[in-house]
């Protein structure tokens, strides 16, 4: 049975979502559709890439996967089939492959030729189904696209490094469901430049020093759990998907808050990290 994933910015409040899934089945009747997101901040291509880059390799080979956010098409924004990682990605060039290729690198990429006739408002829905049922059912990409060579290049997607190799700055591209704040930077990225010196992290008015390795790595079970007061300190961590993330221990948005609200950061702000020289 082929497998089609769903990223869009729909939310679940519209026909949206309802619409996208009956085109697949009235396409192709025997795939499984299977819901990654659809809570996508509106227009936010750096939340989707994170979302897929960390989701797609769950599913076997030859998904194919729908990222639906920001997607009308216009004369600077081409729908593409690009092939990655022996996964095939419908969407926009609208960035979030630029940002995905970052550290995977594609097979092919294929601009859609099909249904051009289509209003831009609806070309999205009705061209993404269409072309991943195409997919999905072991057609070939080329029947529906012809080969490109590039993405829509887009600046500022990688964390700035000065010529020093002493300061990293870096944007924050991700807040998920616990108020954790995700960077830009992967861990892989820190110790290249880092090499292993000591450093500063600031984000606001806050910095940090200090990288745990876990959560709990800020208890101080040497204290009676009446004494300790954990619930509520900032930390960072390197996350499951190895980004830098600023996080609250135990976070609730109800009650302790999150680094988000009580570090007052959101998408797009700068986190910079100093290394000693």
């Amino acid at each position: 049975m082929s497998i089609i994933t769903l990223i869009t910015d729909f939310g679940n409040k519209d026909q949206f979502v309802a619409q996208m899934k009956g085109e697949i089945y009235s396409n192709n009747l025997e795939s499984r559709v299977v819901d990654i997101s659809h809570n996508i901040s509106p227009f936010n291509i750096m939340e989707a890439a994170y979302i897929i880059e960390n989701s797609y390799k769950s599913f076997p080979e030859n998904t194919v996967h729908i990222i639906d956010v920001d997607s009308e098409k216009n004369e600077q924004k081409k729908h593409i089939i690009v092939k990655l990682d022996n996964h095939f990605f419908v969407t926009s060039d609208n960035g979030v492959m630029s940002i995905l290729s970052q550290n995977i690198n594609f097979q092919e990429i294929y601009e859609i030729s099909i249904l051009s006739e289509l209003r831009p408002i609806e070309s999205s829905l009705k061209t993404f189904t269409k072309v991943a049922c195409h997919l999905s059912m072991g057609g070939k990409p080329e029947i529906v696209g012809k080969k490109i060579n590039n993405l829509r290049n887009i600046k500022n997607l990688k964390p700035f490094v000065n010529s020093e190799n002493t300061q990293i700055i870096s944007s924050i591209i991700y807040i998920d469901h616990f108020g954790n704040v995700v960077t830009n930077i992967k861990k892989s990225f820190f110790d290249k430049i880092g090499k292993g010196r000591k450093f500063e992290i600031s984000a606001r008015n806050y910095k940090f020093n200090q990288i745990y390795s876990s959560y709990s790595d800020i208890i101080n079970f040497n204290l009676t759990e009446d004494k300790r007061s954990d619930e509520g300190k900032a930390l960072i961590i390197f996350n499951t998907n190895n980004y830098l993330q600023i996080s609250i221990y135990k976070s609730n948005p109800d009650n302790v808050g999150t680094a988000a609200t009580l570090l007052g950061l959101k998408i797009y702000d700068s986190v910079s990290v100093i290394f000693n020289s």
